[in-house]
């Protein structure tokens, strides 16, 4: 049972918000003439980390609004998402399921320990039935196995993700001392980019970069997340940076992720904005960025103590 009323401003409370805004020092950034700052998300809460937090924020109101107590998400073994999920959960007082892909394995790992020790309900399901996740009798299943559920899907990404991440974009706005900049972010399902481009104070672009293969459907998925919200900023999606698909990695990738933790001392994992960042830094070489450009790149956090982690 929810313990404490919650509110936005006692949500926000345990995180720190406004996430700085970090800028980059580099000789390519020198050549090119662009300038490059990161919004460091990564910094927003130790265990609800990055655009997962602005995610779950209007969820959980939502969820107590409709007198909910439990929470029921989907995800992979090392799922950002069930991680964060089950922090928030423990620390707002909400109990949590996690209808997990794939067999049980013991021990679990380090992702589904510290969901099973903030109190989350770990459920295993094969890839087959996995499949059938967002189906109407599937969902019914559940409901009649596990009761009344506030649910979330895969990801977070809802039309309620959607005001916690333009928040960040709202960040942005009071943050950097320019009107017309570039906004980038690592897209895996859709919901933080299309919330990012419903800040239209200002005029940033706003450039995905995706981290699967094959992923031309993001497309669709962000147009459909914001057909109720027809005034939005312009966006759109690179397809070229997924070295090979969602949780593949390559030496280049790896390499690059190390050298820029060295050099910035700011952490990456090479999932999702290692990915972004070694696309940012290959578009400045090749100069699509015009000189006098300014770029803000999202860290969506998601390092888990710098585990590698998939959704």
């Amino acid at each position: 049972m929810v313990t404490q009323m919650i509110t936005a401003s006692n949500i926000d409370h345990h995180a720190s918000i406004p996430t700085p805004l970090q800028e980059i020092h580099h000789e390519l950034l020198a050549e090119k003439q662009v300038r490059l700052w990161v919004k460091r998300d990564d910094l927003i809460h130790a265990s609800i980390n990055g655009n997962k937090w602005r995610k779950l924020k209007y969820n959980l109101l939502n969820a107590q609004a409709n007198q909910h107590d439990v929470l029921l998400s989907f995800g992979g073994a090392y799922s950002n998402h069930i991680y964060a999920l089950a922090s928030a959960g423990a620390i707002f007082g909400f109990k949590t399921i996690g209808i997990i892909r794939g067999e049980l394995t013991k021990p679990l790992n380090a992702t589904l320990q510290h969901a099973q020790n903030c109190g989350m309900q770990l459920h295993f399901i094969n890839r087959q039935q996995y499949r059938h996740k967002e189906q109407l009798d599937f969902i019914q299943q559940l409901h009649q196995q596990f009761g009344r559920f506030y649910l979330l899907p895969e990801g977070g990404s809802n039309q309620l993700a959607l005001p916690g991440c333009r928040e960040i974009s709202q960040e942005i706005t009071k943050q950097i001392d320019c009107d017309r900049y570039t906004i980038c972010t690592p897209v895996g399902s859709g919901g933080t980019l299309a919330g990012l481009s419903l800040n239209t104070s200002h005029q940033p672009t706003i450039l995905g970069f995706a981290v699967l293969k094959n992923a031309g459907f993001l497309n669709a998925n962000v147009s459909h997340l914001l057909a109720e919200h027809p005034q939005h900023n312009p966006w759109q999606i690179n397809l070229d940076y997924h070295f090979g698909g969602y949780a593949k990695v390559t030496h280049d990738l790896t390499h690059f992720v190390t050298e820029f933790t060295k050099q910035t001392k700011i952490p990456l994992e090479p999932i999702y904005s290692g990915k972004m960042f070694y696309g940012i830094f290959d578009l400045i070489k090749h100069n699509f960025f015009p000189k006098g450009d300014t770029i803000v790149a999202l860290h969506t956090g998601g390092l888990q103590s710098d585990r590698r982690n998939t959704k």
